[in-house]
């Protein structure tokens, strides 16, 4: 495959210690004058940590150890793609949009042979169940949680369904019964729905899964040693993304953005924002701001567990951060 490191697991794409206050890398979302678009960034400041439990919680990867799932990248494809039945890599490929098509292919479908997508359903519940319950400590069954819960899942049933296939796949699974898993749930539908817009808004601007990444590392969004090896991405097909964005006057000689490049993912941005504000609109941004309220002992309850890495290659951010409480 040429030059390329690959991680072992999500939990080990790391780049040094979590900073201090403050972000070191600048934060998804741009500003902007639609209420219900700073609102859904509000939401997925709060929500994405709580979701990514499932992809760095080591009792999430002990429970698809038990499957027989080899290796982290193993459990984090089919635990993804599991709600979609047992998928061939070419349609994870396409959904997920970042990745090579041969690191996809590494894990899938060999993982069915292992485990059902059914049974994988299972053990991510079973493994985010159990983490959340660690970090959670007492609050798991406060009443924060379960106001939380409530107002995440009226938020989380209102997009409609067309064209957001993972949305639509997770939303078509049970709900659970326990609160915090009723909020994580909803958190899934809701970042499943927000990314499914944001692929549209790539394919849109003729972004494959390489120059995506190439363009999120020019402007200063990543650094390339955190993102090419988590989606596997040789130097060489590297190499062609710089030249085909400086053909377009996106990147320049040194693979900087140029002034084109950086309003070409603030543009982006802003329609992923947008087209992630389709819940709030629906339900109302007084619900969505309750919801950030709500959540301030959970996401408190996160920062202190140091679970997700950062900065890290699925842009999780520090939780809490850039939310105003």
């Amino acid at each position: 495959r040429g030059s390329v490191g690959i991680n072992p697991s999500p939990e080990r794409v790391r780049c040094g210690p979590r900073p201090g206050p403050g972000p070191t890398l600048p934060a998804m979302g741009v500003a902007t004058d639609d209420r219900g678009a700073r609102a859904a960034d509000a939401l997925w400041r709060v929500l994405e940590p709580y979701h990514a439990v499932t992809y760095f919680a080591s009792e999430h990867r002990e429970a698809c150890d038990a499957l027989g799932l080899r290796g982290g990248w193993m459990a984090y494809f089919a635990s993804r793609a599991a709600p979609l039945g047992p998928v061939a890599p070419e349609v994870v490929t396409a959904l997920f949009h970042g990745f090579s098509p041969p690191m996809v292919a590494r894990s899938l479908p060999d993982a069915w042979t292992h485990a059902s997508p059914a049974a994988v359903l299972d053990a991510r519940a079973a493994g985010v169940d159990t983490a959340l319950r660690r970090v959670l400590g007492a609050e798991v069954e406060g009443e924060g949680v379960m106001r939380a819960a409530d107002l995440a899942r009226r938020l989380a049933t209102a997009p409609a369904l067309a064209g957001r296939p993972m949305h639509a796949a997770n939303r078509s699974l049970p709900w659970p019964d326990a609160p915090h898993m009723v909020l994580w749930h909803a958190a899934t539908l809701l970042r499943e729905h927000r990314g499914d817009g944001h692929v549209a808004v790539l394919v849109g601007a003729g972004l494959d899964g390489c120059a995506a990444q190439v363009l999120q590392v020019a402007t200063g969004r990543v650094p390339r040693s955190v993102i090419q090896p988590a989606r596997w991405w040789t130097d060489e097909e590297w190499d062609v993304a710089v030249e085909s964005l400086r053909g377009r006057g996106l990147v320049d000689a040194g693979g900087a953005a140029t002034a084109d490049g950086v309003a070409l993912r603030d543009r982006m941005e802003r329609q992923t924002s947008t087209l992630a504000a389709e819940p709030v609109r629906r339900v109302g941004v007084d619900v969505a701001s309750s919801l950030v309220d709500a959540m301030g002992p959970v996401v408190d309850a996160l920062a202190r567990a140091d679970i997700s890495p950062y900065p890290n290659a699925m842009g999780v951010p520090s939780a809490g951060e850039g939310v105003t409480r």
